[in-house]
């Protein structure tokens, strides 16, 4: 590895050129652990951060224990059915209270003193409570931490850890209404399948959010689905497919292009039965929301990031991803299946074959993402301290004329990363290098109540 410099923060994080229609991003904020270290005080623990979803804890003392933040968690329903988020930490001394990944239970019980909780976060037992001088209070004392902030938007769970975090719906702002749209898809909404997809990434986390709002790649990086799909009687094709910055870091592409969707647009290698109960859905959908918002409920494939960790792919299938740093160059993705919760059996096991071929971590495109995150990680390392200007920087500057006269930017430029480095850069407190005029305002997102 090239021997860096000991402070790699010192040049722009982001250099924005007008003049030159050229944006650059210094390629420390990949690697560096002061970086890292600034994002986890200055991000992760003041922002909401998606927790999980709430059918996959249906039923009361259901329970999950997952890591975000780097804070382990207990996510719960508690007995009398509310839906809680636990430090997993023993108040008593810190030992890591739930060893289950998941379960159903009313009480958790710490192996290595045996005090007890409910599932509502109340003392149950205490040995030996009388040694306690402080009596009944200790109880009160000792109940298990919650996090400070817990909030629930169509059914994603979000916690922040900061108490004074603004309301979660002004955080999601226009990204709360493409969550609204998959509940809308069917009429009882939707839910997640048992189980999760959990694989480790050695990339930065910012390079996931990158590749999800990057259309450019999608023809050459997944050359072997797109054959798939044109064997297969789709027209693949990159026209009319834009991408949206939805403020506060929230981004958004929307697809027409790249596939069918289950239930929504019917394409032949799905088979002559779907196209009819695609038919007669869409029919439904047109009654229940109105024409035009049952088109771009169902005609638009959906790629919407939440900042910071929140990723819903609502194209083929519907699949929700969780990221979880764990350094500059490593990162833990969580993975869902949500579908509908009453759907046909010969149309829920098609969506679950297709998005598991697609999106799926063995699917035709994830471990082609995960070899371009995992590439460029190791690739920045070639210009690290690299003296020479300009060089540690990696460009980010595709659609910016379009930018610069307000026209919708295309799904294939690069003006949803722009808007999230922008984004990015203010909550860790680095101030870009502008030159030359700035657009009096960015594309962002557009009216489909």
């Amino acid at each position: 590895m090239p021997q860096v410099s000991r402070d790699e923060t010192a040049a722009p994080m982001i250099i924005e050129d007008w003049n030159r229609l050229t944006f650059r991003v210094n390629r420390a904020a990949y690697r560096s652990d002061e970086v890292f270290a600034r994002e986890r005080e200055l991000i992760w623990l003041r922002n909401w951060l998606y927790l999980g979803h709430e059918t996959e804890i249906a039923n009361p003392n259901d329970f999950k224990v997952r890591t975000v933040a780097g804070r382990p968690l207990i996510f719960c329903r508690d007995t009398a059915g509310e839906v809680r988020a636990f430090l997993n930490s023993c108040p008593h001394r810190g030992t890591v209270l739930c060893r289950d990944t998941e379960g159903s239970s009313k009480l958790f019980q710490c192996f290595y003193h045996a005090w007890t909780f409910r599932n509502n976060g109340d003392v149950a037992a205490i040995p030996d409570e009388a040694a306690y001088e402080s009596g009944e209070n200790l109880r009160e004392t000792m109940r298990l931490r919650t996090v400070p902030r817990l909030a629930i938007h169509e059914g994603y769970v979000f916690i922040s850890f900061d108490p004074d975090v603004p309301p979660l719906l002004d955080h999601l702002g226009d990204a709360a209404d493409y969550m609204t749209m998959i509940e809308q898809q069917h009429v009882g909404g939707v839910q997640t399948l048992p189980g999760v997809q959990l694989y480790g990434v050695r990339g930065n986390w910012k390079l996931a959010v990158e590749n999800a709002m990057d259309g450019y790649h999608f023809a050459p990086t997944h050359n072997t689905f797109v054959g798939y799909l044109r064997e297969n009687g789709f027209a693949v094709t990159d026209d009319d497919q834009y991408a949206y910055n939805l403020g506060n870091g929230h981004s958004l592409l929307v697809l027409t292009g790249h596939g069918g969707r289950i239930s929504m647009i019917w394409e032949p290698r799905f088979g002559e039965d779907e196209r009819v109960r695609t038919a007669e859905h869409r029919a439904e959908m047109t009654e229940r929301l109105g024409e035009r918002r049952a088109h771009h409920v169902a005609d638009e494939s959906h790629i919407l990031y939440v900042f910071p960790n929140l990723l819903l792919f609502d194209i083929e299938g519907m699949s929700i991803r969780q990221l979880e740093p764990l350094g500059p160059g490593r990162t833990d993705v969580r993975a869902w299946q949500l579908v509908p919760r009453h759907e046909d059996p010969a149309s829920r096991a098609l969506r679950m074959k297709t998005v598991v071929s697609f999106v799926g971590p063995g699917g035709l495109a994830t471990p082609d993402d995960i070899e371009a995150y995992e590439a460029v990680q190791r690739g920045i390392e070639a210009t690290a301290a690299d003296p020479r200007p300009g060089l540690d920087y990696s460009d980010m500057s595709r659609g910016m004329a379009d930018e610069v006269k307000g026209v919708r930017g295309r799904s294939i430029d690069e003006g949803a990363m722009r808007g999230f480095w922008r984004h990015w850069a203010a909550a860790v407190g680095f101030d870009p290098q502008v030159a030359g005029d700035r657009p009096a305002s960015f594309l962002e997102g557009r009216d489909v109540r």
